[in-house]
């Protein structure tokens, strides 16, 4: 990042990736959970991430299903904002806040057991993020069920400002 400040996600995932695959899952997984309570709750991992993408599983227990057995839509809906928003802060400068602006999702299948989600940004999406004060980027992010079928179509959308106004 030149001539930005440090950002400490971004250092500790890259600490966290130098361990062996198990461990850095552990580690990233932990570290996401106890900064965002909700991700705790849900029991959402991290299998892998390289910072430029991620992959985000939420397993099919009770606590986050719907009244049919499935993974909740809600559930759906958060396992797509952790993944893209993953990929946001560990390449934003440390002294930018990354803001959710807005998702949409389109709920077209029924999911059937645990749910994966990936996102990724793009090197031209990474640099803007590295320079520019504020903007927003567009992340590519896919959920898929346990059979590989996509139930929900998402788009997230992402935005910066300085941390200090």
């Amino acid at each position: 990042m030149i001539n930005s400040k440090p950002n400490p996600l971004r250092q500790f995932a890259q600490k966290a990736n130098r361990y062996p695959g198990f461990i850095s899952r552990m580690l990233l997984t932990h570290m996401f959970r106890y900064k965002v309570k909700l991700a705790g709750t849900a029991k959402l991992d991290i299998l892998s991430s390289d910072l430029s993408s991620v992959v985000f599983r939420v397993k099919n227990r009770k606590r986050v299903q719907n009244h049919i057995g499935s993974v909740h839509a809600a559930t759906m809906a958060l396992l797509a904002e952790s993944a893209s928003g993953f990929v946001v802060g560990v390449n934003l400068p440390g002294d930018k806040l990354p803001l959710i602006k807005y998702m949409n999702l389109q709920y077209v299948k029924r999911a059937q057991g645990d749910m994966t989600a990936k996102a990724h940004l793009t090197e031209e999406q990474i640099a803007l993020m590295q320079s520019a004060e504020k903007g927003e980027v567009l992340v590519p992010v896919t959920v898929t069920d346990v059979n590989q079928i996509a139930p929900v179509i998402c788009e997230m959308c992402w935005a910066w400002v300085p941390k200090s106004r």
